[in-house]
């Protein structure tokens, strides 16, 4: 790719790791490589956790929504702004002088909400200086929804294990409605996802690891910033996420394109965050 070819479509590569896993880290130092000789390319980092709805939107959505805990905050598919997000993808494929969303998670409390657009950073003004590569990271990016027997059987196996007294799951504890909700908001994502080349999944041997990694990202924000989650806070946080990763994880383990091999690099990591295996598909 030229960087002299402002005409040139960037490439799309996704990141997707769960809280806490280094991905903050991994994409920073992937977008700094790039934007170095001898790639030398133009790149930005775009979060999911900027295409969050507003506060009002998501105020909305869990009024409508009442007996759904999945949805109360935000973090799941149907939280995020999709019309956003397409029509900002849309602009970065064309080339269009683009402005970049922020959402602020320390507004109203912690709840959250969008910036106003007149702070959101631009790209692509200089006609010669065309982004080149999007770096597309968050939790969920890469998940694909499952077909509803599959959903209603993984529900069903994690509902039969809490009874037995030997799950430690979130999945089985949630009304089935609950999460079926999430899983059809899903399938909407694939607007999104259908538009990476490629996508790197750091993916934990255990993802359990996240409650103990999220608690220790808190401990530090408490130690430099004076306040932070607490540990019984974190669990409560983390619980809200962990059905997705029970449903979600396996496909994305066997591949979430269906075509074109090579496309994706799973890095297997350890509770210390340490890759213990890579695996190319």
């Amino acid at each position: 790719m030229s960087s002299d070819d402002a005409h040139q479509s960037p490439i799309f590569v996704g990141v997707n790791g769960a809280q806490g896993s280094g991905k903050t880290t991994l994409v920073s130092t992937l977008a700094e490589m790039l934007r170095q000789p001898p790639h030398s390319l133009s790149t930005i980092v775009l979060s999911i956790d900027d295409l969050y709805l507003t506060h009002d939107l998501q105020s909305e959505l869990a009024a409508s929504h009442p007996s759904n805990p999945l949805i109360q905050h935000r973090g799941q598919p149907s939280t995020h702004d999709l019309p956003l997000a397409l029509s900002l993808l849309s602009d970065l494929q064309q080339g269009n002088v683009t402005k970049i969303p922020r959402y602020d998670k320390s507004a109203y409390r912690g709840k959250g909400d969008r910036v106003p657009r007149e702070e959101w950073a631009e790209v692509n003004r200089d006609r010669g200086h065309k982004t080149e590569v999007v770096i597309f990271e968050g939790w969920c990016v890469g998940f694909r929804a499952l077909p509803r027997e599959d959903l209603v059987r993984q529900w069903e196996g994690a509902v039969r294990e809490r009874e037995k007294g030997v799950y430690v799951g979130r999945l089985g504890w949630n009304k089935l409605e609950n999460v079926d909700f999430v899983n059809e908001a899903l399938r909407r994502y694939d607007q999104l996802t259908d538009q990476l080349d490629s996508l790197i999944h750091l993916d934990a041997e255990d993802p359990m690891f996240v409650y103990e990694w999220r608690s220790q990202s808190e401990r530090k924000l408490r130690e430099i910033k004076g306040s932070g989650m607490t540990d019984n806070q974190v669990v409560d946080f983390v619980n809200g996420y962990y059905p997705a990763y029970e449903l979600f994880t396996s496909n994305l383990r066997r591949g979430t394109f269906d075509e074109g091999k090579g496309r994706q690099l799973r890095l297997v990591i350890g509770r210390d965050r340490r890759v213990r295996e890579v695996v190319k598909m």
